[in-house]
Protein backbone atom coordinates (compact mmCIF):
# COMPACT_ATOMS: atom_id res chain seq x y z
CA UNK A 1 0.00 0.00 0.00
CA UNK A 2 2.87 2.43 0.76
CA UNK A 3 4.52 1.66 -2.69
CA UNK A 4 1.61 2.26 -4.48
CA UNK A 5 1.31 5.90 -2.47
CA UNK A 6 4.93 6.87 -3.52
CA UNK A 7 4.38 5.84 -6.84
CA UNK A 8 1.17 8.21 -6.58
CA UNK A 9 3.08 11.52 -5.44
CA UNK A 10 6.04 10.62 -7.70
CA UNK A 11 3.74 10.82 -10.68
CA UNK A 12 1.73 13.67 -9.35
CA UNK A 13 4.68 15.58 -8.83
CA UNK A 14 6.32 15.08 -11.87
CA UNK A 15 3.41 15.69 -14.31
CA UNK A 16 3.30 19.41 -12.20
CA UNK A 17 6.95 19.78 -13.06
CA UNK A 18 7.24 22.40 -16.61
CA UNK A 19 7.87 20.47 -19.62
CA UNK A 20 11.83 21.22 -21.14
CA UNK A 21 11.42 22.62 -24.55
CA UNK A 22 14.66 20.86 -26.13
CA UNK A 23 16.67 23.89 -28.31
CA UNK A 24 16.88 23.22 -31.60
CA UNK A 25 20.85 23.67 -33.23
CA UNK A 26 21.11 26.93 -35.15
CA UNK A 27 22.86 27.24 -38.26
CA UNK A 28 23.08 23.68 -39.24
CA UNK A 29 25.84 22.93 -42.37
CA UNK A 30 25.40 19.72 -43.91
CA UNK A 31 28.42 19.13 -46.63
CA UNK A 32 29.22 15.89 -47.94
CA UNK A 33 32.63 13.73 -46.82
CA UNK A 34 34.83 11.79 -48.51
CA UNK A 35 37.82 9.88 -48.11
CA UNK A 36 39.62 9.95 -51.38
CA UNK A 37 39.40 11.16 -54.79
CA UNK A 38 37.95 9.66 -58.63
CA UNK A 39 40.06 9.04 -61.12
CA UNK A 40 38.17 8.24 -64.30
CA UNK A 41 40.41 7.49 -68.05
CA UNK A 42 39.47 6.26 -71.29
CA UNK A 43 41.40 2.78 -71.26
CA UNK A 44 42.79 2.20 -75.01
CA UNK A 45 43.95 -1.10 -73.91
CA UNK A 46 40.03 -2.60 -72.47
CA UNK A 47 38.06 -0.15 -74.65
CA UNK A 48 36.08 1.25 -72.59
CA UNK A 49 36.26 3.84 -69.51
CA UNK A 50 37.40 3.16 -66.22
CA UNK A 51 37.61 4.29 -62.98
CA UNK A 52 40.27 4.21 -59.87
CA UNK A 53 38.96 5.18 -55.80
CA UNK A 54 42.32 6.36 -54.50
CA UNK A 55 42.67 6.83 -50.84
CA UNK A 56 45.30 9.75 -49.93
CA UNK A 57 47.09 9.39 -46.36
CA UNK A 58 47.04 12.17 -44.32
CA UNK A 59 50.05 13.60 -44.81
CA UNK A 60 50.11 13.89 -48.06
CA UNK A 61 48.86 17.31 -48.58
CA UNK A 62 51.25 18.42 -45.98
CA UNK A 63 54.29 17.02 -47.04
CA UNK A 64 55.06 18.17 -50.82
CA UNK A 65 58.43 16.00 -51.13
CA UNK A 66 57.42 12.77 -49.53
CA UNK A 67 56.69 9.83 -51.16
CA UNK A 68 54.47 7.01 -50.89
CA UNK A 69 53.91 3.37 -51.62
CA UNK A 70 51.14 2.74 -52.93
CA UNK A 71 48.55 -0.82 -52.48
CA UNK A 72 46.26 -1.36 -55.82
CA UNK A 73 43.36 -3.61 -54.85
CA UNK A 74 41.39 -5.35 -57.02
CA UNK A 75 37.38 -5.43 -56.50
CA UNK A 76 37.94 -1.58 -55.75
CA UNK A 77 34.73 0.24 -56.22
CA UNK A 78 33.07 1.65 -53.47
CA UNK A 79 30.48 -0.29 -53.17
CA UNK A 80 32.90 -3.23 -52.68
CA UNK A 81 36.51 -3.48 -51.07
CA UNK A 82 38.03 -0.32 -50.84
CA UNK A 83 36.63 1.87 -48.21
CA UNK A 84 36.74 -0.82 -46.02
CA UNK A 85 40.60 -1.68 -47.10
CA UNK A 86 41.57 1.93 -47.18
CA UNK A 87 40.14 2.44 -43.70
CA UNK A 88 42.15 -0.74 -42.75
CA UNK A 89 44.98 1.58 -44.21
CA UNK A 90 44.61 4.61 -42.87
CA UNK A 91 43.91 2.82 -38.82
CA UNK A 92 47.29 0.62 -39.20
CA UNK A 93 49.59 3.25 -39.95
CA UNK A 94 48.46 5.82 -37.40
CA UNK A 95 51.50 6.40 -35.98
CA UNK A 96 51.22 4.41 -32.75
CA UNK A 97 49.93 1.20 -34.28
CA UNK A 98 52.45 1.37 -37.17
CA UNK A 99 51.51 -2.10 -38.85
CA UNK A 100 52.65 -0.76 -41.88
CA UNK A 101 53.71 2.76 -43.24
CA UNK A 102 51.40 5.59 -44.91
CA UNK A 103 50.30 4.29 -48.33
CA UNK A 104 48.53 5.33 -51.05
CA UNK A 105 45.37 3.10 -51.96
CA UNK A 106 44.18 2.56 -55.67
CA UNK A 107 41.08 0.69 -55.95
CA UNK A 108 40.85 -0.42 -59.46
CA UNK A 109 36.67 -0.25 -59.93
CA UNK A 110 35.03 -3.22 -61.97
CA UNK A 111 33.40 -3.32 -65.43
CA UNK A 112 33.02 -6.99 -65.59
CA UNK A 113 35.36 -8.92 -62.62
CA UNK A 114 34.37 -12.23 -64.87
CA UNK A 115 35.94 -11.06 -67.50
CA UNK A 116 39.13 -9.30 -66.00
CA UNK A 117 40.11 -11.53 -63.90
CA UNK A 118 40.08 -14.90 -65.71
CA UNK A 119 42.21 -16.16 -68.21
CA UNK A 120 40.44 -18.54 -71.24
CA UNK A 121 39.08 -21.50 -69.69
CA UNK A 122 38.52 -25.17 -71.16
CA UNK A 123 36.29 -26.22 -68.48
CA UNK A 124 32.88 -26.48 -69.89
CA UNK A 125 30.71 -25.61 -66.83
CA UNK A 126 33.68 -22.34 -66.25
CA UNK A 127 31.89 -21.26 -70.23
CA UNK A 128 28.43 -21.49 -68.95
CA UNK A 129 28.74 -19.32 -65.66
CA UNK A 130 31.39 -16.72 -67.08
CA UNK A 131 30.23 -16.23 -70.53
CA UNK A 132 32.64 -13.22 -70.90
CA UNK A 133 35.42 -15.25 -69.67
CA UNK A 134 39.40 -14.59 -70.31
CA UNK A 135 40.21 -10.64 -70.68
CA UNK A 136 42.92 -11.17 -67.96
CA UNK A 137 45.70 -10.84 -70.46
CA UNK A 138 44.30 -7.12 -71.31
CA UNK A 139 43.52 -6.55 -67.80
CA UNK A 140 47.24 -7.00 -66.66
CA UNK A 141 48.79 -5.15 -69.98
CA UNK A 142 46.09 -2.54 -68.87
CA UNK A 143 47.37 -2.30 -65.42
CA UNK A 144 51.06 -2.28 -66.76
CA UNK A 145 51.11 0.13 -69.36
CA UNK A 146 47.78 2.74 -68.08
CA UNK A 147 46.91 2.57 -64.78
CA UNK A 148 50.45 2.03 -62.89
CA UNK A 149 51.81 4.77 -65.10
CA UNK A 150 48.64 7.04 -64.80
CA UNK A 151 49.28 6.84 -60.67
CA UNK A 152 52.74 7.13 -60.81
CA UNK A 153 52.26 10.69 -62.76
CA UNK A 154 49.50 11.97 -61.10
CA UNK A 155 50.50 10.70 -57.21
CA UNK A 156 54.03 11.24 -55.41
CA UNK A 157 54.45 7.43 -55.50
CA UNK A 158 57.61 5.39 -53.99
CA UNK A 159 58.45 2.65 -55.93
CA UNK A 160 56.99 -0.12 -53.72
CA UNK A 161 53.56 -1.75 -54.99
CA UNK A 162 51.48 -3.81 -53.53
CA UNK A 163 48.47 -5.97 -54.94
CA UNK A 164 45.52 -7.08 -53.11
CA UNK A 165 43.50 -9.77 -54.60
CA UNK A 166 40.23 -12.08 -53.39
CA UNK A 167 38.28 -14.53 -55.08
CA UNK A 168 38.49 -13.95 -58.25
CA UNK A 169 41.32 -11.36 -57.34
CA UNK A 170 42.67 -13.78 -55.86
CA UNK A 171 43.22 -15.83 -59.23
CA UNK A 172 44.39 -12.61 -61.27
CA UNK A 173 46.64 -11.75 -58.67
CA UNK A 174 48.34 -15.45 -58.62
CA UNK A 175 48.44 -15.38 -62.44
CA UNK A 176 50.52 -11.78 -62.41
CA UNK A 177 52.58 -13.40 -59.30
CA UNK A 178 53.12 -16.48 -61.90
CA UNK A 179 53.91 -15.17 -65.24
CA UNK A 180 54.76 -10.78 -64.57
CA UNK A 181 55.82 -10.43 -60.90
CA UNK A 182 57.62 -7.70 -61.28
CA UNK A 183 54.78 -5.55 -61.43
CA UNK A 184 54.53 -5.60 -57.83
CA UNK A 185 56.52 -6.29 -54.82
CA UNK A 186 54.37 -7.54 -52.62
CA UNK A 187 51.41 -10.07 -53.18
CA UNK A 188 48.04 -10.16 -51.01
CA UNK A 189 46.47 -13.29 -52.40
CA UNK A 190 43.26 -13.94 -50.19
CA UNK A 191 40.85 -17.18 -50.91
CA UNK A 192 41.87 -16.91 -54.50
CA UNK A 193 39.75 -19.22 -56.76
CA UNK A 194 42.36 -21.00 -58.51
CA UNK A 195 39.92 -24.19 -58.99
CA UNK A 196 39.35 -21.97 -62.27
CA UNK A 197 40.37 -23.98 -65.66
CA UNK A 198 40.56 -27.49 -63.33
CA UNK A 199 43.46 -25.39 -61.57
CA UNK A 200 45.30 -24.96 -64.52
CA UNK A 201 46.85 -21.93 -63.18
CA UNK A 202 48.96 -23.97 -60.19
CA UNK A 203 50.32 -26.03 -63.03
CA UNK A 204 52.40 -23.31 -64.26
CA UNK A 205 56.12 -22.88 -63.95
CA UNK A 206 56.66 -19.37 -61.64
CA UNK A 207 58.71 -16.48 -63.71
CA UNK A 208 61.95 -16.50 -61.44
CA UNK A 209 60.85 -14.14 -58.30
CA UNK A 210 63.76 -11.65 -59.38
CA UNK A 211 64.11 -8.95 -57.18
CA UNK A 212 63.23 -10.68 -53.88
CA UNK A 213 59.14 -10.55 -53.41
CA UNK A 214 56.58 -11.27 -50.30
CA UNK A 215 53.76 -13.52 -50.75
CA UNK A 216 51.19 -13.88 -48.45
CA UNK A 217 48.46 -16.12 -49.06
CA UNK A 218 45.27 -16.34 -46.51
CA UNK A 219 42.00 -18.77 -46.66
CA UNK A 220 38.94 -19.34 -44.52
CA UNK A 221 37.19 -22.38 -43.87
CA UNK A 222 35.82 -22.10 -47.61
CA UNK A 223 35.58 -25.73 -48.19
CA UNK A 224 38.42 -28.71 -49.36
CA UNK A 225 38.82 -27.51 -53.05
CA UNK A 226 39.48 -23.89 -51.77
CA UNK A 227 41.65 -24.79 -48.87
CA UNK A 228 43.94 -27.49 -50.82
CA UNK A 229 44.35 -24.67 -53.49
CA UNK A 230 45.40 -21.69 -51.35
CA UNK A 231 47.87 -24.60 -49.39
CA UNK A 232 49.24 -25.63 -53.04
CA UNK A 233 49.88 -21.89 -54.02
CA UNK A 234 51.90 -21.65 -50.38
CA UNK A 235 53.59 -24.45 -51.01
CA UNK A 236 54.81 -23.75 -54.55
CA UNK A 237 55.75 -20.39 -53.86
CA UNK A 238 57.48 -21.52 -51.00
CA UNK A 239 59.15 -24.40 -52.33
CA UNK A 240 60.78 -22.29 -55.43
CA UNK A 241 61.17 -19.05 -53.67
CA UNK A 242 64.85 -17.59 -53.83
CA UNK A 243 66.74 -16.37 -50.52
CA UNK A 244 65.20 -12.99 -49.55
CA UNK A 245 61.64 -13.78 -50.81
CA UNK A 246 59.12 -14.15 -47.70
CA UNK A 247 56.11 -16.40 -48.08
CA UNK A 248 53.27 -16.43 -45.35
CA UNK A 249 49.88 -18.32 -45.28
CA UNK A 250 47.11 -18.10 -42.85
CA UNK A 251 43.81 -20.31 -42.47
CA UNK A 252 41.36 -19.07 -41.03
CA UNK A 253 38.95 -21.35 -39.46
CA UNK A 254 36.80 -19.15 -37.98
CA UNK A 255 35.68 -17.51 -40.94
CA UNK A 256 33.65 -18.35 -44.65
CA UNK A 257 34.66 -17.29 -48.46
CA UNK A 258 32.85 -13.77 -47.69
CA UNK A 259 34.50 -12.71 -44.52
CA UNK A 260 38.09 -13.87 -44.59
CA UNK A 261 39.18 -10.32 -46.76
CA UNK A 262 39.18 -7.97 -43.83
CA UNK A 263 40.82 -9.85 -41.15
CA UNK A 264 43.63 -12.03 -43.55
CA UNK A 265 44.57 -8.77 -45.39
CA UNK A 266 45.39 -7.16 -41.50
CA UNK A 267 47.13 -10.29 -40.87
CA UNK A 268 49.08 -9.49 -44.41
CA UNK A 269 49.51 -6.47 -42.99
CA UNK A 270 51.66 -7.50 -39.95
CA UNK A 271 53.75 -9.92 -41.85
CA UNK A 272 54.70 -8.25 -44.43
CA UNK A 273 55.22 -4.60 -43.33
CA UNK A 274 55.33 -4.75 -39.65
CA UNK A 275 58.79 -5.42 -39.17
CA UNK A 276 59.54 -2.40 -41.67
CA UNK A 277 57.77 -0.02 -40.02
CA UNK A 278 59.22 -0.53 -36.39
Amino acid sequence: MKKVIYLAILALVLGSLPLVVKAKPEDVQVSPFTIGEKVTFHSAILNENRMLNVYLPASYAENADKEYPVIYLLDGSADEDFVHLAGLVQFGSMSWIKLLPETIVVGIANVDRKRDFTYPSDNQQDIEEFPSHGGSASFIKAIREEIQPLVEEKYRTSAEKTIIGQSLGGLLATEILLGSPALFDHYIIISPSLWWDDESLLSLEPTPLNPAKSVYVGVGKEGPTMERVAKALFEKIEGAKPEGTSVYFSFFEQLDHGDTLHLAAYDAFDKVFKAKTK
